[in-house]
């Protein structure tokens, strides 16, 4: 991750915060104060999440074999490495706070900007572990057309990231 990325999205959040909690002063009903309270109560129902996702991305830059990133998802690893990327997105559980420091820790671990497109857009499209949800609230009927209409985007979003941008193609946008 680049410090810079996240000073800018941290300073963009921080006057969006700000300028909400100034509209709910001027209101007068105490909006602003019972948002805080709303914030605080979801960092700390989802800190433990945080801290534990940032661990398995951690690790996974630590631990898993510089040469085995490479096979499946590094430098050459071409459409092979982009179904990985897809099938391991498909196959994360979990939201925003899982699945982007694991594409993080993998980034770091060496893998191109093929297969991690292919991941995020699989988690995105192809969630297999919201799909039961889906079904639940939308019927079957919906998540079929739904899949069908998207079950290839993934792959074919990774490869035409391969394609454009090569390993180096990461550091053009501030790996």
């Amino acid at each position: 991750m680049k410090t810079s990325n996240m000073v800018a999205s941290t300073l963009v959040m921080g006057v969006i915060a700000v300028t909400l909690m100034i509209i709910g002063h001027f209101r007068g009903q105490g909006e602003h104060i019972e948002g805080i309270k709303t914030g605080f109560g979801m960092l700390v129902s989802l800190l433990p999440l945080l801290v534990f996702a940032f661990m398995v991305a951690g690790m996974a830059q630590a631990l898993i074999p510089r040469e085995f990133i490479a096979h499946w998802i590094g430098e050459g690893s071409g459409f092979r490495g982009v179904l990985v990327g897809t099938v391991a997105g498909a196959l994360t559980p979990g939201g925003p706070f899982v699945s982007f420091p694991i594409a993080a820790g993998l980034m770091g671990a060496g893998a191109c900007v093929g297969p991690l497109v292919a991941y995020v857009t699989g988690w995105l499209l192809l969630a297999v572990t919201r799909i039961p949800l889906e079904v639940g609230i939308l019927g079957w009927r919906f998540t079929l057309v739904r899949l069908a209409c998207t079950f290839f985007v993934p792959t074919l979003a990774g490869y035409l990231a391969y394609i454009i941008f090569d390993c180096q193609g990461l550091a053009k946008f501030g790996k």
